[in-house]
């Protein structure tokens, strides 16, 4: 009679799992496609202008659809530590809402940043996260 148990034959393996976050085990299978060049819109309606002075090119955003009465595909970007710098403008976010709400995975990062006046011009690309 064959014994249908899980059985872990190599502890070396068990161990590398047990002190690890998934996440940290899936990293070298993450894929990030490059998709889009556009900006952010709203950085003159951040009240922490300061926090633009300290983004540098290749940081890496989060990016969240939101419920928005103004525009119902609206996609905000976030920091990684989850500060607001403004939205995918609505006239780019159709598609990647989309996506989005059909469970893709999108990030941002920068590509260059330039002060106009008293607003931020942050130029982003977007990126799908593939596994």
């Amino acid at each position: 009679m064959s014994d249908n148990s899980l059985t872990v034959s190599d502890k070396s393996t068990l161990e590398v799992i047990s002190k690890h976050d998934i996440g940290d085990m899936i990293k070298p299978f993450i894929k990030e496609i490059y998709l889009f060049e556009t900006y952010i819109a709203g950085t003159s309606h951040i009240d922490n202008q300061e926090l633009f002075e300290s983004l540098k090119e290749g940081d890496s955003f989060i990016l969240v659809r939101e419920e928005n009465k103004y525009d119902e595909m609206a996609i905000k970007v976030l920091t990684k530590t989850d500060e607001k710098l403004g939205y995918i403008p609505e006239r780019d976010n159709e598609i990647f809402s989309r996506l989005m709400d059909a469970g893709k995975k999108l990030t941002a990062k920068m590509i260059e940043k330039d002060r106009s006046g008293h607003f931020w011009q942050i130029k982003i690309g977007i990126y799908l996260v593939d596994i």
